[in-house]
């Protein structure tokens, strides 16, 4: 998979591309990531991306340089006549977009590429949204300063699901939301940790009242921590 990444800030992307999971999934050639500076692909002798929105408001990214960004990856022009892409994705983060969650994130393993628009200010000109985003996300009911950190949280998600990053697929498929609900409780050494004891059925050896054991104990997490995900069950 390619991730592009178009930003202002590509520096803050690198402590975070270039660590942990992230770097191993480069290093095995499953992903790879390229940072976009916006500011060159702007027209502008100041290198200016922005500017102050009609009305009045604050400031908004200009449509030229982030189509500029998107078609210079692309190689070919976006609007009027509009090439449709089987095997990209163009996400727009943005405070509008829908609420990513795991079942969404699962559809982007079907893209072989992923660009990536992360908006400052007070976002991006409307016309980027209509005509050239192909899908708007958002993490979570809350302003950031920018989309920069939405668009390295995806990146983390995203990654740990394709094939081959993570060597235990089963460590994927048994965690929060995975089945609709949060994870069930972990425990390790010691036994027995002042005075305070692990369960005694994943001590057993049992494996099947291990298995019945977690499903009740993430039903009940689930009940207790995060009701609203049981109404889809």
């Amino acid at each position: 998979m390619i991730i592009d990444v178009i930003t202002i800030f590509p520096r803050m992307f690198t402590p975070v591309v270039d660590e942990s999971i992230i770097k191993r999934a480069k290093d095995k050639g499953l992903l790879k990531i390229n940072l976009h500076d916006l500011r060159n692909y702007t027209n502008d002798p100041h290198k200016k991306i922005d500017a102050p929105a009609y009305g009045g408001g604050g400031m908004v990214f200009k449509p030229e340089p982030v189509f500029g960004a998107v078609e210079h990856i692309l190689g070919y022009k976006i609007y009027p006549k509009k090439k449709a892409g089987k095997n990209k994705k163009i996400i727009l983060f943005s405070p509008q977009g829908k609420k990513l969650n795991q079942q969404i994130l699962k559809k982007f393993l079907n893209y072989e590429r992923l660009i990536l628009i992360a908006p400052r200010y007070e976002g991006v000109d409307e016309r980027v949204a209509k005509h050239l985003a192909e899908e708007e996300l958002s993490i979570g009911d809350y302003i950031l300063s920018g989309a920069e950190l939405a668009a390295m949280v995806f990146i983390d998600s995203i990654t740990r699901l394709i094939p081959g990053v993570v060597s235990d697929r089963s460590s994927i498929e048994n965690e929060s939301f995975e089945n609709g609900l949060l994870d069930y409780p972990a425990y390790t050494r010691p036994e027995d940790f002042r005075g305070l004891k692990a369960p005694e059925v994943l001590l057993s050896g049992n494996h099947d009242k291990i298995k019945k054991w977690r499903k009740d104990k993430a039903y009940e997490a689930t009940k207790k921590k995060r009701p609203d995900l049981l109404k889809h069950r």
